[in-house]
């Protein structure tokens, strides 16, 4: 059955720095480079039947120093639009909404759950079509929602897989039951 392989990528300024990114399109710093080429290791022995990335230059720059420069680009893995709150920590919106969390409240101007939801839904029926398995390079709210919808869960409890900067995780079956079978690794 077919394993999605998730990396997050590399570290930014505002990934380092706990700013909420989504559409702003930042460059890896050179520490996110850095730990972005030591992932090329840990996948050149794999064989990927389809390779994804969102389109921001954060996660096509760590599929290319990972050694994909050629990944399928989809805004379906574009990280969850803050809107309002880009560029923004949680520490600073919760001065004025006390108990933020974008898992549990709303991002003005920018996306709800239900739209979340939705694009992500388009990559796991899109996985589960592929014959082998597919690596995927995308942001940490994204692709905890990501792991979330493949085990069928609401895009909300992505909020329980805690997701670091150029890690690799893996999604897949246990019989025929979808599973986490390794996290932020």
């Amino acid at each position: 059955m077919t394993r999605l392989w998730l990396v997050r990528h590399g570290e930014t300024e505002w990934s380092r720095d706990g700013l909420h990114t989504s559409t702003t399109d930042l460059p890896l710093t050179g520490n996110g480079e850095e730990t972005a080429r030591s992932l090329a290791p840990r996948l050149a022995g794999e064989s990927f039947a389809l390779v994804l990335s969102s389109p921001r230059q954060r996660a096509l720059r760590t599929a290319a120093l990972a050694g994909f420069a050629r990944p399928e680009t989809t805004e379906d893995l574009a990280e969850w639009a803050y809107g309002d709150y880009e560029g923004v920590s949680t520490e600073e919106i919760r001065r004025t909404v006390p108990g933020w969390s974008v898992w549990s409240h709303p991002v003005p101007g920018g996306e709800d759950a239900a739209a979340v939801t939705e694009r992500l839904d388009r990559v796991v029926a899109r996985v589960r079509e592929v014959d082998g398995d597919v690596l995927a390079f995308a942001h940490g709210h994204s692709l905890r929602a990501l792991a979330a919808r493949w085990l069928g869960l609401e895009v909300r409890d992505g909020r329980l897989l805690r997701l670091d900067t150029a890690t690799v995780s893996q999604l897949g079956f246990e019989r025929e039951n979808p599973v986490v079978l390794r996290w932020n690794g």
